[in-house]
């Protein structure tokens, strides 16, 4: 039986992919303080001592806006922790599967990021997960680092959020000049069990020939504004207030500590190659999303 560490199981992903993997194996499912990725020995101690076959990190530094004043701490869990898995699994031959973000890029190439573009990270969030990405690639382990958009669920993130103003607010402005694809944390935690049914097969030669960086998020894309009326319109039925209106606002109106990508779209289409699956427009994964 294939035995899998997930580390990271309170976050949107984690708490779905909890739900998705425990048919594929064996889970020995973490969060902190349980494991630590600051804690360089303890995590070292983890994986040799459950000696998995599959390990997820699911975990991260997510604070965009406090990883400014925080950047040793971002660092450490986003890049240190990584990369201390990796070459644990190195050690054993596991496999990795990790996850990044589209806030590697600067967002001004006007269309759809590739894998093979440079990114250029804006933020010390961004900055600490491209590190996290380069010493994954370069420990030489059997990896998959997906990297993926506006990840949300209805427990939180920005549509549980866009719901809640929807409850309390008269007046919701949202920015319109941020764009790129939500993605539903559910089916980030479906194709990461759709691979790991894959990589269980003949785990060795199929990572030898697939190991790498893809982007993987929802097809399509949008500005935060657009999201948030369709998130609205699709929960037409709930109680808001009175009057309520959703106004279009730029991201100048609003002073942040991080500076985000104006465009960072992903071209999921390597991945969808690579490993033969279909991954849906941005809305009708948000229409799945909210049907619960």
């Amino acid at each position: 039986m294939t035995k899998i560490l997930q580390i990271g199981t309170k976050g949107q992903l984690g708490w779905e992919l909890l739900r998705t993997c425990a048919p594929l194996g064996e889970v020995i499912a973490l969060d902190y303080p349980a494991v630590d990725l600051s804690d360089s020995a303890g995590l070292r101690e983890l994986v040799r001592s459950t000696k998995p076959d599959i390990i997820i990190n699911a975990a991260a530094y997510t604070n965009v806006d406090k990883a400014e004043s925080e950047p040793e701490l971002a660092r450490a869990i986003n890049a240190t922790g990584p990369g201390i898995l990796a070459e644990e699994a190195k050690k054993i031959n596991a496999v990795l599967l990790h996850y990044s973000t589209d806030y590697v890029f600067d967002g001004t190439k006007g269309s759809p990021y590739v894998e093979t573009d440079t990114p250029n990270p804006l933020s010390v969030y961004g900055h600490t997960k491209l590190e996290g990405e380069q010493v994954i690639a370069s420990s030489g382990c059997s990896y998959l680092v997906l990297r993926s958009s506006w990840i949300y669920s209805r427990r939180s993130g920005f549509v549980a959020k866009v719901l809640e103003w929807a409850r309390t607010q008269e007046t919701i402005r949202i920015v319109d000049d941020q764009i790129s694809s939500p993605t539903p944390a559910r089916l980030m935690a479906e194709i990461t069990a759709g691979l790991i049914s894959k990589i269980e097969t003949n785990p060795v030669d199929w990572m030898l020939e697939r190991k790498g960086i893809y982007h993987c998020a929802c097809n399509g894309y949008c500005s935060r504004y657009e999201w948030a009326k369709e998130v609205l319109r699709l929960s037409a039925n709930m109680q808001t207030k009175p009057g309520q209106e959703l106004l279009p606002a730029l991201t100048s109106d609003f002073s942040t500590p991080a500076v985000r990508p104006l465009r960072s779209c992903l071209d999921s289409s390597m991945f969808e190659a690579t490993f033969g699956m279909k991954i849906p427009h941005w809305l009708k994964a948000l229409e799945l999303a909210l049907e619960d």
